[in-house]
């Protein structure tokens, strides 16, 4: 048997630090790609790119369209090429993360994680979630390391709205659920190796963590705040969850949130809310206790995250439809098969129901 467990090369995290980044990004080269979105851009991004010129970097700004597919990482690596980058920055969410991740990997550089949100785990792992143009789950694509760097400003992450905060403790949420099921699985992590110790352990910390400080930290990003409380759930939300849920594996939920990308319906929606119902999808499917379930299910309640179909934008979702999400999420190229017993999906289309049935018996019985 083979474990494996993976990290960046190194993680900062403080506030203020994307202004005091010099010493930790000057050994990359001077020549970097940023790659931000506008938002970011306007948000941080021009002032970041004015810090790094007056250090005398010789910055390629390249706008990141917003998905990240095939086509638009080939645009963004053409870019890079023709203006000979040493380095990839990306700047922004998840999917600017991934996809710089997938252009480093193209040009053999070094690649830098600059998260503006603590909104989803993937700045820290060797994987990239490739989507179709149209936004639907295409396929994980991995890669040989895990970023050179990993560089969270935590004032910038107080900047930002509260619900993409609530989406990464729903993302990261599900790190234990899932790896713990692996562990019991005895199934292979996102590193295609057995799970460490060390895997399970942080998945575990992540949970305790998010229980513990969760709704603090909303209420201080909602004043915009920096706390000690804020600081352990962006750590929980990027750095824990990141390396839990790839040397601890992915299982269920991670796998229905693909399925329900399948559904236009739930394209508004962002990973961590679909994450959310995903995770008491799972619960259902290991016929979880009342007390287990409840205890992930009024978290996730209390954050305002989806525990009904009609939160998912699917109130009028057919028998078919929700089939089509869970044949899916039942994919061989997904994690469901990670669970310790055999899922069909039929399974997950009952259980998509069951979750929505709990959560409607229990706002009745709280009235």
């Amino acid at each position: 048997m083979i474990k494996e467990f993976g990290s960046p090369s190194s993680y900062v995290q403080g506030k203020g630090v994307l202004f005091k980044s010099d010493q930790y990004l000057k050994s990359f080269g001077k020549k970097p790609m940023l790659l931000t979105d506008k938002d970011v851009y306007q948000i941080v991004g021009a002032k970041f790119e004015s810090y790094l010129k007056d250090n005398d970097y010789d910055v390629i700004t390249v706008t990141f369209g917003g998905e990240s597919s095939t086509n638009e990482i080939n645009r963004i690596t053409k870019i890079g090429q023709d203006k000979q980058v040493s380095v990839i920055y990306g700047l922004g969410g998840g999917k600017t993360s991934d996809s710089a991740k997938a252009v480093a990997d193209n040009l053999n550089l070094p690649v830098v994680i600059m998260p503006t949100l603590a909104s989803t785990d993937a700045p820290c792992s060797r994987l990239s979630v490739i989507y179709t143009d149209d936004g639907s789950f295409d396929h994980y694509r991995f890669y040989s390391h895990n970023p050179n760097l990993v560089l969270v400003d935590s004032q910038v992450v107080a900047g930002a709205p509260v619900g993409l905060l609530i989406s990464g403790i729903a993302d990261a949420l599900a790190t234990n659920v899932e790896a713990q099921a692996v562990a019991q699985a005895g199934a292979d992590t996102m590193l295609n190796e057995k799970q460490t110790l060390v895997g399970n352990a942080i998945a575990q910390k992540c949970e305790d963590t998010l229980f513990k400080y969760a709704h603090l930290a909303v209420a201080d990003v909602k004043k915009h705040v920096v706390t000690s409380a804020l600081e352990k759930v962006i750590e929980a939300n990027t750095l824990m969850s990141g390396l839990g849920f790839e040397s601890g594996g992915l299982s269920g939920a991670h796998a229905i949130h693909d399925g329900l990308t399948t559904l236009e319906e739930t394209h508004a929606l962002s990973h961590g809310q679909k994450v959310a119902y995903g995770t008491l999808t799972q619960l259902m499917l290991e016929g979880a206790s009342q007390k287990r379930y409840n205890k992930y299910f009024k978290l996730i309640l209390s954050l305002g995250l989806p525990t009904t179909l009609e939160d998912l934008h699917l109130e009028k979702a057919s028998d078919e439809e929700l089939l089509k999400a869970a044949k899916a999420a039942c994919s061989e190229n997904d994690t469901i098969s990670r669970l310790p017993f055999k899922v069909e999906p039929d399974d997950v289309a009952q259980a998509f129901r069951a979750v929505d049935s709990y959560t409607k018996q229990y706002l009745e019985a709280h009235k």
